[in-house]
């Protein structure tokens, strides 16, 4: 009976050793492989805690790859960004400075005067909205960015927004073709913020319209949506995905006296509101789709 029973210690006593081996060769191949690369960890041995070990460690190896391409992306959008804007600054900036250089000349009219003038002007005056849209899109993405919430009426809120417009579409010789609903769509949200997302969309439609412009206002099951579309020249769909980009520059979308922060200013505020923004384009015509859900603003 002792006989059996030492037996049976020593069998037991050998399993334990020999797991005990095998789960020391099997840590310290782990070990030697996160030195070695940044590559999943392989197990050869299966114990139920080291598999479920191995399988956090390489879950954490995917959280901190993921954390890396987003660092890589962020870090990427900024050089852009700085790269963008100081050329968007020196632009202006040069053209000041050059037109005050011959405004210091005595051989010039004072007709050429006034066009040097003016020319300095506009340039500034660029030069400020750019500053100003810069800071408005850093101030929108911040954490803590303050929201007005009150009980509004999309409808006359759209018409508002557009009728700041009157004469800009009048110079462009638009007509635009409205589509308000008779029915009040009420729900709450923060009125200056669904205001200028409007207008960033109103000014980018009627910059680069070809022709027409459309803007329809409607109450879906769940949502609020407003289509803004107009008709564009040459345009891919490249154009489209990254119009909303910081700076992004397609010869139809961001030519011109435009900063390049309009709609990006506009997609952050949409965010901002947990509402949505894209762009569509079918048969040369760009529609910008924004909708605010009822569960996020309120019906009422």
């Amino acid at each position: 009976m002792i006989f059996y029973l030492l037996i049976a210690v020593l069998v037991a006593f050998t399993y334990v050793l020999t797991h005990f081996y095998l789960l020391k060769k099997e840590i310290k191949s782990a070990t030697l492989q996160l030195r070695q690369s940044e590559k999943k960890i392989t197990i050869s041995y299966y114990d139920r805690d080291f598999e479920e070990l191995a399988q956090k460690i390489n879950h954490q190896i995917d959280m901190t790859k993921q954390a890396e391409a987003v660092k890589r992306s962020t870090e990427n959008e900024l050089r852009q960004a700085i790269s963008h804007i100081s050329h968007d600054i020196r632009t202006p900036m040069t053209s000041i400075l050059g037109y005050i250089q011959f405004l210091e000349s005595d051989e010039i009219s004072d007709e050429t005067k006034k066009k040097y003038i003016h020319t300095i002007k506009n340039s500034a005056g660029r030069l400020k909205v750019l500053l100003e849209d810069f800071f408005e899109l850093s101030i929108i993405e911040q954490a803590d960015y303050p929201m007005k919430m009150e009980k509004i009426s999309f409808n006359h809120l759209v018409i508002e927004a557009l009728l700041g417009f009157y004469e800009e579409f009048n110079k462009r010789n638009i007509e635009p073709d409205v589509h308000i609903p008779d029915q009040e769509i009420m729900m709450v949200a923060d009125p200056s913020l669904v205001k200028r997302v409007i207008e960033n969309l109103a000014v980018n439609a009627i910059r680069y319209s070809t022709g027409n412009v459309t803007i329809q206002l409607k109450e879906l099951d769940t949502a609020v949506q407003l289509k803004i579309s107009n008709s564009v020249g040459k345009m891919s769909e490249l154009d489209v995905h990254q119009m909303f980009d910081r700076f992004y520059k397609a010869d139809q979308t961001r030519t011109g006296k435009g900063t390049g922060l309009g709609l990006p200013i506009a997609k952050s505020l949409m965010e901002k509101m947990n509402g949505s923004i894209h762009a569509e384009l079918e048969e040369n015509h760009l529609t910008m789709i924004c909708e605010w859900e009822f569960g996020i603003g309120r019906r009422v």
